[in-house]
């Protein structure tokens, strides 16, 4: 590319490879990856589900995709720091853009995200979705299970998310126990990590709580979890509440004692060759944040869900 290109989101000629340009300008697309709904020959569908409808306490997650892809500027132009290889090199990646659904029709939304996530995993296409709040994970794990059967479920998180409801109801709040009950998701196969608010049934899910990560480490979080889902297909939900409202503030529910960013990134490190096939990071609310730090998270550990995905891969 020449060096005087700019807004690569648009100017991009190639789906592979990291691009520098000014973090301060340009298209702010996710990782300066091209926008484009074209599915050919691409790894990675990014796309933005920008619904904050289900939300119990402060509103804001729709506003969570567009903050993402604005912090994710600052970490486009070199590949991440610690690995050998460039992910970018490895995996064609492009920016989909948003699913499209009708405010005032909110009872339709979940079918409008099943049939947006189809449209990318029928053509072969892997997902990364940025939320949007958490309720978003249920239509896509609905979709991702029609695919590839029923999942492991890797789900970071201050609240469980699996609180007894009725069918039916848009709650972010309930979707794993809906997921569950309806066979999405095998829970004894699932790790919930990070959790740290009360809920007195575990519907059977592997808890691997924010205390125990504190006491035990990184490392021993990872041999569970390994250990947990095995060689099953998973589908990793990235809440950034599950995160210390030190390191992310700009969150609906957030919960005091929870993980460090840098605890996050070495358990993501940890995870390579574990069999992912999807991943969303949802609930980051920019209106509650502090210089980014809370959007610069979810675009990192976007980030970092692409590395465990090029682990293994040589470049085309």
């Amino acid at each position: 590319m020449h060096k005087d290109h700019n807004d690569y989101a648009f100017a991009h000629e190639s789906r592979y490879g990291s691009v520098s340009e000014p973090t301060y300008g340009g298209a702010l697309s996710f990782m300066r990856r091209k926008y484009t709904r074209e599915l050919d020959g691409v790894d990675v569908a990014v796309s933005g589900v920008p619904l904050d409808l289900a939300t119990t306490n402060r509103p804001g997650a729709r506003f969570g995709p567009a903050g993402i892809r604005a912090a994710s500027a600052q970490i486009a132009w070199a590949r991440p720091h610690g690995y050998d290889f460039d992910p970018l090199d490895r995996l064609a990646v492009i920016d989909y853009g948003d699913c499209l659904f009708d405010f005032g029709r909110p009872e339709q939304v979940p079918e409008r995200i099943v049939a947006h996530a189809k449209t990318i995993l029928d053509a072969g296409v892997s997902m990364l979705t940025l939320g949007g709040d958490h309720f978003i994970s249920y239509p896509l794990l609905r979709a991702h299970a029609e695919v590839h059967g029923t999942l492991s479920l890797l789900h970071f998180d201050a609240h469980s998310d699996t609180w007894s409801d009725e069918d039916g109801r848009i709650d972010h709040g309930t979707m794993f126990y809906h997921a569950a009950k309806q066979g999405l998701i095998d829970p004894a196969r699932s790790v919930q990590v990070g959790l740290r608010t009360y809920n007195a049934e575990t519907h059977g899910f592997n808890i691997l709580d924010a205390r125990w990560v504190h006491r035990n480490g990184p490392e021993a979080a990872v041999a569970e979890i390994r250990r947990i889902l095995g060689d099953r297909k998973t589908y990793l939900t990235f809440d950034i509440d599950c995160l210390d409202p030190a390191f992310a503030p700009g969150t609906g529910t957030p919960v005091c004692g929870g993980l460090s960013t840098a605890q996050t990134i070495e358990i993501f490190r940890g995870l390579a060759g574990v069999n992912l096939i999807g991943m969303d990071v949802v609930e980051v609310a920019p209106i509650y944040d502090v210089g980014q730090i809370t959007a610069l998270a979810g675009a990192t550990l976007a980030a970092e869900y692409l590395c465990l995905l090029a682990h293994d891969r040589a470049s085309p």
